[in-house]
């Protein structure tokens, strides 16, 4: 299957300075009740982003609820950000609040996968790099982040660093496939093996 590619993205952060953020704090498990993607914006980071679970009033201190950092749609974040269980609800809530990238000192193995399998791009920096990004982005809400897959670039005012990615999963952001759509790239190559076999092996 085919999704949004990505390639180059522009816009502003959210700077959520904390390590070892969950995958039950992206999105909590009561909230797991469909198998859509859409819809779980309005629940990321629900037990920091509300005062109140039911009512859901937002908590004035929690970063995403600041009236500087709305409509970011990079997120910044420490390391091991993902961990815990390997839900994909987690980079589905991400993408459906508005967030296309995130970048982090380091991402759990599982969370990472599922980022690259639904066209959220996952961008590792080294601690002092992100030092640097948080002081600017926490001095200036409005400072716009570029981040260029094709050349594995993070751009902001004149800092500008690289990035490492597998080369498979950045050709698999650019097109845009997922694990399906990976699949039927070698749809004919699939069929030709197909039709080699005896007919009695034939589906």
């Amino acid at each position: 299957m085919t999704t949004t590619a990505i390639n180059i993205h522009t816009g502003t952060a959210m700077p959520l300075n904390q390590a070892n953020v969950d995958t039950d704090q992206i999105i909590p498990k009561q909230f797991l009740t469909a198998v859509t993607r859409t819809g779980y914006g309005k629940n990321l980071f629900h037990d920091w982003r509300y005062l109140d679970q039911h009512e859901q009033v937002p908590n004035p201190d929690f970063v995403l609820n600041k009236a500087q950092y709305q409509g970011a749609s990079v997120l910044l974040t420490r390391e091991n950000f993902g961990c815990g269980s390997s839900r994909e609800h987690a980079p589905w809530s991400l993408d459906d609040y508005g967030f296309k990238v995130v970048v982090g000192t380091s991402f759990a193995d599982i969370f990472y996968g599922n980022c690259i399998n639904n066209q959220l791009l996952p961008v590792q920096l080294a601690s002092e790099q992100m030092d640097q990004l948080f002081e600017i982005v926490e001095n200036n809400a409005a400072a716009q982040i570029t981040v260029n897959l094709q050349d594995q670039t993070v751009n902001v005012d004149d800092v500008s660093f690289t990035f490492d990615i597998a080369e498979q999963h950045k050709t698999n952001l650019l097109k845009g496939l997922d694990a399906i759509g990976q699949t039927l790239e070698l749809e004919d190559k699939i069929t030709a093996f197909e039709n080699s076999l005896p007919e009695w092996q034939r589906a």
